[in-house]
């Protein structure tokens, strides 16, 4: 990751690189913000560092790639919050750029300990957020955090992906305008829920996959989802990977700064 991040410094820009009207107001107003007053944001904060102090331990479940930093099955609530949870600034964006697009459905792929769930929800309370995960123990501790902010809006799927997923999407019965990709780091079964979801986008939906250039496999399939001939717009912000799907859009491709 170390030469795509020197490779992404080199080609990244900012707003004076971008010519789509569109992304360009998205970007000076929502990616690229740097002071956001959300006073749900400090109560966040204090759930992150309660869950870094944590010396709680729990039995993981891996149906996905797996860890780089931990192959244990048993592990720290802290070390789960420092190694898979996305920093405070990611939960930021995506709570900004769900009030920007009031999306009525929101799907996350990967709950973990429910804390980028937590932004994601406070964005829009009376959105339908369903949240999947495949490890019962992390599910757990994430429906605890849930009760805790009272955030009635959130649905835990539990179970293998693979097969929960293509299940809730059409029990859902309604188009899906956002949705973020953090589970299965790998080819195969990301590109498996892209095609997964497709069917129910509308025009204005966004999509967020994580971890991009994580190994060969994420760069790989994040190529395949930017070459689909439905994707119009995508935004490489190296750890993570914005899509849309605007038909009014020139179909563009951008690396820009976060």
């Amino acid at each position: 990751m170390i030469a795509a991040y020197f490779k992404y410094l080199f080609r990244s820009g900012n707003q004076h690189s971008i010519h789509s009207p569109f992304l360009f107001e998205l970007y000076t107003q929502v990616i690229s913000v740097r002071k956001d007053n959300n006073p749900d944001y400090v109560a966040l904060k204090s759930l992150r560092k309660e869950l870094l102090a944590s010396d709680e331990e729990i039995e993981i479940l891996d149906l996905g790639a797996g860890s780089r930093v931990d192959k244990s099955n048993f592990r720290k609530i802290k070390t789960i919050a420092r190694n898979a949870e996305k920093p405070a600034k990611f939960g930021r964006l995506f709570n900004r750029l769900i009030q920007r697009f009031q999306p009525h459905t929101i799907l996350e792929l990967g709950t973990s300990l429910g804390l980028t769930t937590l932004y994601m929800a406070k964005a829009k309370p009376d959105a339908d957020l369903i949240t999947f995960e495949g490890c019962p123990e992390t599910a757990k501790k994430a429906k605890q955090h849930f009760d805790k902010f009272n955030a009635n809006n959130i649905e835990i799927v539990l179970g293998n992906i693979d097969q929960t997923l293509p299940e809730a999407l059409k029990r859902m019965n309604r188009v899906l305008d956002f949705a973020y990709f953090d589970a299965n780091h790998r080819f195969e079964p990301t590109v498996q829920y892209f095609e997964d979801c497709l069917p129910y986008i509308q025009n204005d939906s966004v999509f967020i996959f994580d971890d991009i250039y994580w190994s060969e496999g994420m760069t790989k399939a994040w190529e395949h989802i930017k070459a689909h001939p439905r994707v119009t717009l995508t935004v490489d912000l190296f750890w993570i990977g914005l899509v849309f799907f605007r038909t009014e859009q020139v179909k563009e491709d951008f690396v820009l700064r976060f």
